[in-house]
């Protein structure tokens, strides 16, 4: 699913230039769950970034699911993007004004005409999925951090993504909400086999994740599980 060979990402600033992904080669199989750690700067979210086709600026070979990211035309990276990947971050990212359903429905906005009845329908499902189909009408702003988070991630698997990156995903929620949101990212994992890469700097979501790659000053300093 995901095939890096010899990835440099170097930043130009004031200071200089910052090397901050240094010679990265990485295999993650279609069907993983994989934690991504490591120290504020270490790389890991640029690393997501670089997968998840949202930044073109490097040095290296980056193969997801079978193409060459690099060098793709927006018209083609856009096709990438809204069919094979979806990320989920810390902050909701969320319309304040819409209703909840609508939110979900975000994705369907770049797909041109269709079946409006079909997605609506599709929303729910996934808000019931997600256990949120009694919030479809409200708007994110009656929602705890945890709920908007699941609505986040019903609209990230709307267009059933193969692979699904997550930044983040429980840093701005609570325990109880933290382990809830993680039992959803393995449920879709086992049950629909989604490849899930989540950066985080917290051990427990890291435990819940059959593999667990460490990078310190952007190389990949250690690997736990797989295969």
């Amino acid at each position: 699913m995901i095939h890096l060979r010899d990835l440099h990402k170097r930043y130009r600033d004031e200071g200089g230039v910052n090397h901050v992904l240094r010679g990265v080669s990485l295999d993650i199989a279609e069907g993983e769950f994989v934690a991504l750690m490591g120290t504020s700067g270490s790389g890991k979210s640029t690393l997501l970034n670089v997968i998840g086709a949202l930044d073109q600026d490097y040095e290296g070979q980056v193969k997801v699911d079978g193409s060459v990211l690099q060098g793709l035309d927006d018209t083609t990276l856009s096709r990438f993007r809204n069919r094979t990947v979806s990320f989920v971050f810390q902050q909701f990212h969320l319309l304040p004004h819409l209703p909840v359903l609508d939110n979900v429905l975000v994705p369907s906005w770049f797909a041109g005409p269709g079946d409006e009845a079909a997605r609506r329908a599709r929303g729910m499902a996934l808000l019931e999925r997600v256990g949120l189909g009694a919030m479809a009408v409200k708007r994110p702003g009656h929602l705890s951090g945890g709920e908007k988070q699941r609505v986040a991630i019903a609209r990230a698997l709307f267009n059933r993504p193969k692979l699904l990156l997550a930044d983040e995903p429980t840093g701005a929620l609570d325990t109880a909400s933290g382990q809830r949101v993680m039992a959803l990212f393995g449920e879709l994992n086992r049950e629909e086999g989604v490849t899930v890469v989540i950066v985080t700097h917290d051990p427990e979501v890291a435990a819940r994740c059959d593999r667990v790659i460490r990078i310190r000053d952007g190389r990949i300093e250690s690997e736990e599980g797989g295969a």
